[in-house]
């Protein structure tokens, strides 16, 4: 069976918990797209793993992968792998031949070309780790790939090809002084290739590198459970998203097809689960039609949820932007996604508030709509048409998650079975805490 874990909104609806949860009863956790600006926060024992690259399924125990969706930074892989084996863990992660590779050159261009959008406003609040570039460069068929490592001869030809563009790049359209700056190796073929040649070497000593769609698929054949980790959020896809304000990839359900080779028919006949934070949040630039930044008190209100919630990039540190549920996104996410069960986190943050809207719609030049458009301008001239809901108590969430559902508050109830509604889909779990027991589960996807 497989199950398929996506991001209902902009990111940061605490994916990793449930995939942590959820993933004690999988054999094998994936990755399907994104690089090193995904983070993840797992707690497990009161022990805090911060994760970027690796599945959050290696601190269960389980084999993770990389899949050919997936840009990787072999030197955050690496270091990410020895903080976790000095931690007490063991991961078994194995990377996709197919998946391809950020180089020191795509960081260098990711910075630099977000400086010079955020002059026009089209800065997508980007983390700066090269994901962009790299994606641009895999889609522009001069990239370099996890197989391209193994074989010394190849990664000396892609590299030869690809870094004189990119220098010219750096140095023609956007004026760096290559060979007088701090980023001079990063435009060096000679030290590239010895680099990350160490790297392959690694890779293949450890055993770490599979074809992705034979591994995965021999797995599924042989009855071993798959769950497919996406990175970011629906509304954030690239296809699908907020564009330009987006990733490089597809963080959508269809992704995980494409990003693993496992067939669409087999991801098609799993679970796909969508995961929603009871409020929004969002790094970066853009319209957000709910968000809190109006009034003095809704910036005072903001500033709460941003503090009690830990609403900080877990890659940048960055505070995020906070809004009232937007459920026009939700909708659009679960028709893009066809969710079969949701999980609602973050409940507990909006306890003890005087008040709790939800943007149940838009309103655009007269017109209601319950629904995302299709391009950002329309969507940035949207004003939200907010519901209302009683608002609940702060309570000791604690024993709710030992009493189960029925304990949590009955306001709170009545707003997580209007979401419920409205996405037409169950639930199957609520987050009321960070840590592995601090979430209320209903149902295990793995056992529908």
């Amino acid at each position: 069976m497989t199950v398929t874990i996506v991001g209902s909104q902009l990111g940061d609806e605490g994916k990793g918990a449930l995939v942590d949860i959820w993933g004690g009863d999988a054999d094998v956790v994936v990755r399907y797209q994104g690089g090193d600006n995904a983070g993840h926060t797992v707690v497990q024992d009161g022990t805090e793993y911060k994760l970027s690259l690796v599945p959050s399924g290696a601190i269960r125990g389980k084999v993770g992968v990389l899949g050919n969706g997936c840009v990787v930074n072999p030197e955050t892989l690496f270091d990410e792998l020895d903080t976790l084996r000095d931690q007490g863990l063991e991961p078994d992660v194995r990377l996709a031949r197919r998946a391809h590779v950020i180089l020191p050159y795509h960081r260098v261009l990711d910075g630099i070309e977000e400086e010079a959008k955020s002059d026009d406003d089209l800065a997508a609040g980007t983390t700066g780790r090269g994901i962009g570039p790299t994606y641009e460069d895999k889609a522009g068929r001069r990239g370099i790939r996890v197989g391209d490592l193994l074989d010394p001869d190849v990664l000396r030809d892609r590299l030869e090809y690809a870094v004189p563009q990119k220098r010219a790049l750096a140095e023609e359209i956007y004026g760096l002084d290559v060979e007088n700056s701090e980023h001079a190796d990063a435009f060096d073929i000679d030290h590239l290739f010895a680099t990350y040649r160490e790297y392959g070497e690694r890779l293949k000593s450890e055993s770490m590198t599979v074809n992705a769609g034979e591994f995965l698929s021999d797995k599924h054949t042989s009855d071993d459970e798959l769950l497919f980790e996406g990175a970011q959020g629906t509304s954030i896809d690239i296809d699908h998203g907020i564009y330009p304000y987006v990733t490089s990839s597809n963080p959508t359900a269809g992704g995980a097809a494409v990003g693993t080779g496992v067939a669409p028919t087999v991801i098609g006949q799993g679970e796909v689960v969508g995961i929603v934070k009871a409020y929004l949040s969002r790094v970066g630039t853009g319209p957000l039609p709910t968000e809190l930044d109006g009034t003095d008190s809704e910036e005072e209100l903001a500033d709460f949820i941003r503090e009690k919630g830990g609403e900080f990039g877990t890659v940048t540190g960055r505070p995020r932007r906070i809004g009232w549920l937007d459920m026009p996104m939700l909708r659009h996410a679960a028709r893009a996604n066809g969710f079969t069960g949701i999980a609602v986190n973050h409940i507990d943050v909006l306890a003890g508030l005087d008040e709790i809207n939800v943007g149940h719609a838009y309103e655009r030049e007269g017109e209601e709509l319950l629904t995302m458009p299709a391009t950002t301008e329309r969507w940035g001239e949207c004003e939200p048409v907010l519901k209302s809901f009683e608002p609940w108590d702060e309570v000791d969430w604690a024993a709710v998650a030992e009493e189960g559902y029925d304990a949590i508050p009955a306001n709170a109830r009545e707003y997580l079975d209007y979401i419920s509604d409205e996405m037409s889909t169950p639930i199957y779990a609520v987050g009321i805490g960070p840590g592995r027991d601090e979430t209320v589960v209903l149902d295990n996807p793995f056992e529908q």
